[in-house]
């Protein structure tokens, strides 16, 4: 069983680990790059697994009411094993803690191609309560349609309420 924690420091050599060892979501190095860059000032959180961090997820707060996971990812052998349920219990607890009320993440849309691994992606936010809210067919670029999701947090007095 692991435990999640905050990461504070070496959040772009651990972005770089993880994206890199996920080739099938993660192709292009310059993109695996910006990742790196971008989360260096976000708040990261990561699944650890007997002392080494099998997961990261980093999130983007969009005041008053929102929070985006800018980025989740797993290393390949930890997959199925429960650590992205623990990230997104994280980052609700993050929103919490601002008082959004909004969880949102934005992956790549279906686009006509056999790509069971961005199939796997849409259906793990899809089993964590994400709602597929909308396509924007151009926002990365015209082969990469973005679909974005979204996931109501609960209220905290109700969540509290049912212990």
């Amino acid at each position: 069983m692991g435990k999640t924690i905050e990461i504070l420091t070496g959040k772009a050599e651990l972005c770089r680990s993880i994206m890199g060892a996920l080739p099938d979501w993660f192709s292009e190095p310059e993109v695996i790059e910006a990742s790196a860059q971008a989360i260096e000032d976000l708040p990261v959180f990561g699944y650890v697994e007997a002392n080494v961090v099998t997961a990261l997820i980093a999130l983007k707060p969009h005041p008053p009411d929102a929070v985006e996971i800018a980025l989740i990812a797993t290393r390949p052998e930890h997959h199925g094993r429960g650590a992205g349920r623990h990230l997104i219990d994280a980052a609700e607890r993050f929103g919490h803690g601002l008082g959004a009320r909004l969880l949102t993440v934005k992956t790549l849309a279906p686009r006509g191609l056999d790509e069971p691994q961005f199939e796997a992606t849409r259906r793990f936010y899809d089993r964590n309560g994400f709602v597929r809210a909308e396509v924007f067919a151009k926002l990365w670029h015209e082969d990469h349609p973005c679909l974005f999701m979204v996931k109501p947090l609960a209220d905290v007095e109700a969540d509290e309420a049912t212990l």
